[in-house]
């Protein structure tokens, strides 16, 4: 599915920086010197603290703000506002209230000039692929978080975009929303049924990223470089139980805290006590049983 040839090559980020007035009238740097290349067929993540940077770097892409250093380009263009063939789904949902489903997600169309009738085609269509047929007249205050996040997607996709930017999607729902979202577009992607070529998404979730991308850039702070690149070789579907999958994990966790392992205090004597010692399993009910023992008297929460 992956094309490396340099035609393919949807975004090129070259050497961009960007920096922000403080209020002493300094400058803070908040991205130094991010190169990017983005490949048609390929799911990217973009991986990292809060604060490093990631979506101040999808918004220069987006064409929503311009890099103070560097080249941006967009199918071989500089990109200077907006460039055509690039969607977003940002963190919040982002809805009008005021319209409903059907016309949230016409909204692109419309500003494309699209006609009436085949921008209802496809709007449907849309709505249809993301999960949400039979909404098409609710407003966003009768959909649940992970429906108006649904909408979101139908919105950034009805324009067929080439490249598919994801700000942390998933960091506003739930837990099993998120996960229930992410695999049904990964499925869609699996599938071949999204109508896109490429996707570039921001996560600080490190599981996120393994489950879903075919590259990751862990990106460092203060200022915001990329630290290095991982390539994910693992097939989908793909198992969080899975050994492999959980060793990745743990390999890029290491690399962005960059911390050694650390070494579990012993008691004297007494061989595999400490921090580290695995315990015997025992019952949610037995522990809450010990900790409403030790909030009582006489023991008053210390023993």
């Amino acid at each position: 599915m992956l094309d490396t040839s340099k035609e393919a090559n949807l975004l090129d980020i070259r050497g961009v920086c960007r920096s922000f007035p403080k209020g002493s009238g300094e400058e803070i740097l908040v991205l130094e010197k991010v190169d990017l290349t983005i490949r048609s067929g390929e799911i990217v993540g973009l991986l990292g603290r809060s604060g490093s940077g990631k979506s101040t770097l999808l918004r220069i892409i987006a064409g929503l703000i311009a890099p103070t250093a560097g080249d941006a380009r967009c199918r071989g263009e500089t990109i200077i506002g907006p460039p055509n063939g690039v969607s977003m789904v940002f963190q919040s949902f982002a809805l009008f209230p005021w319209l409903t489903v059907l016309q949230n997600v016409e909204l692109g169309l419309e500003a494309l000039g699209i006609e009436n009738a085949e921008r209802r085609k496809r709007a449907l269509a849309a709505i249809d692929l993301i999960g949400l047929d039979g909404f098409e007249s609710a407003y966003p205050k009768e959909l649940s978080g992970g429906m108006r996040q649904r909408v979101g997607f139908a919105r950034a996709l009805v324009v067929h975009p080439d490249l598919l930017l994801m700000d942390e999607p998933f960091s506003a729902l739930d837990v099993l929303t998120a996960e229930t979202l992410r695999t049904d577009l990964i499925d869609l992607w699996i599938e071949g049924r999204l109508p896109i070529k490429s996707v570039l998404m921001v996560t600080h979730n490190i599981e996120e990223a393994v489950l879903m991308c075919d590259r990751i850039l862990v990106f460092s702070s203060n200022p915001g470089r990329v630290a290095s690149e991982i390539k994910v070789d693992l097939p989908h579907p793909r198992n969080r139980l899975d050994p492999a999958f959980r060793q990745l994990v743990d390999s890029i966790y290491a690399r962005m805290t960059q911390r050694p392992e650390p070494k579990a205090p012993t008691l004297e004597g007494i061989h595999g006590t400490g921090v580290g010692m695995v315990l015997n399993h025992v019952s949610s009910n037995v522990l809450s049983g010990l900790i409403e023992t030790l909030a009582a008297p006489p023991y008053n929460g210390h023993a």
